[in-house]
């Protein structure tokens, strides 16, 4: 049989689905380059999230599809990632030093947000990206134990805050200037300025996202955070039980009124498998994220189960996605991530910097 010309393999790569983006690399435009010398094939692509996690499966699918008209060439396939800034909403401006902003929120308490979030970030970390995560929860701080960080921010000039690093996360909480058990009993005027300083007065360094671990609930607090911090999606996570998806749903409409595009639901707690027989049980219901997913035309980004290792991670500063790499919950995280990061990559790109600024001068 005789070779494949250089077309007729990116005809065939049209037949390869990336399961993240839901398109073929070719109507993705991952396709950058395809070079043939007398015995190699080099295929080069670019995506725009990361995938370090899903690149050795994509290769094995392009071997699949070309395989029969390569003849004794041996294929190289060069995957990178360029993952590049997304608009946010159209009346805040982006920050120095972040390309993404995505927002994790819940309708109610108690369904695992701050878990989920923390993890999140570890498993986009893990697939390639450069991460932080900010703790917007001014009333209830949770990142700095999930993470087992404690110390007080550095200040180098006085007047900007450094983040803090833990497993190599930026991260930024109220929690880092205030005693864990200290409460605080301000208004909401109060935790709005706080966290816009948080925010703004962090030095965040060459973030491809910044997680935004949004406080339970959708009143004034939240709307008027989500209406001040610049979102460049964001991910509504659930339980399976009715109560906890009339919240979620309360959520999402609280994010269509600010125009920030929801990038999905993680349904949590979805299952429990005992550790003593192996029995699953939906203790809370079940196929409720994917109910509501289908309602309202959004991605069910994937299920994570009630398990006993996830919770004693945070408690003890060892999320599981750190503490656990190789483990089937850390590879659902990190599916998670993938899909969620590879949904931001088909939105809107972020212009702003790359025009001018103009000044108007009296001359």
């Amino acid at each position: 049989m005789s070779q494949l010309t250089n077309e007729e393999i990116k005809s065939a790569l049209q037949k390869v689905v990336d399961e993240n983006l839901e398109q073929d690399l070719v109507t993705a435009n991952a396709v950058k380059n395809i070079e043939q010398t007398a015995d190699t094939i080099q295929i080069s692509l670019e995506l725009g999230y990361p995938l370090d996690g899903y690149i050795e499966i994509l290769r094995q699918k392009i071997l699949e599809v070309i395989s029969s008209g390569t003849g004794n060439k041996f294929v190289n396939v060069d995957v990178t990632t360029n993952i590049l800034s997304h608009a946010v909403q159209k009346s805040v401006k982006p920050l120095p030093g972040v390309k993404n902003t995505i927002a994790i929120a819940s309708g109610k308490g108690g369904v695992g947000k701050s878990t989920t979030a923390v993890n999140l970030a570890l498993a986009l970390q893990a697939e390639g990206a450069s991460v932080g995560i900010l703790d917007a929860d001014i009333y209830g701080p949770s990142q700095p134990r999930m993470l087992g960080c404690f110390q007080k921010p550095e200040s180098k000039d006085g007047k900007r805050l450094e983040p803090n690093v833990s497993y190599g996360i930026q991260s930024m909480s109220i929690g880092y200037l205030i005693d864990e058990e200290t409460p605080m009993i301000w208004r909401g005027p109060m935790v709005t300025s706080a966290l816009e300083q948080l925010l703004g007065d962090t030095n965040w360094t060459d973030l491809d996202y910044l997680i935004i671990d949004l406080p339970p609930g959708t009143g004034d607090i939240q709307l008027t955070l989500c209406q001040k911090i610049p979102v460049s999606g964001a991910i509504i996570v659930t339980t399976p039980q009715d109560i906890a998806l009339l919240d979620a749903r309360k959520a999402l409409r609280m994010f269509e009124k600010v125009e920030v595009s929801v990038l999905g639901i993680i349904e949590n707690m979805s299952t429990h498998i005992c550790s003593e027989c192996g029995h699953e049980d939906h203790i809370f219901g079940e196929g409720g994220g994917n109910a509501m997913a289908s309602q309202y035309n959004v991605t069910l980004l994937g299920d994570l189960p009630l398990d006993t290792t996830i919770r004693q991670g945070v408690d003890d500063g060892k999320p599981t996605v750190a503490l656990f790499p190789d483990s089937p919950v850390t590879a659902s995280y990190c599916a998670i991530a993938r899909k969620a990061a590879a949904i931001l990559a088909k939105k809107a790109r972020d212009y702003s910097g790359k025009f001018p600024k103009i000044v108007v001068e009296n001359t």
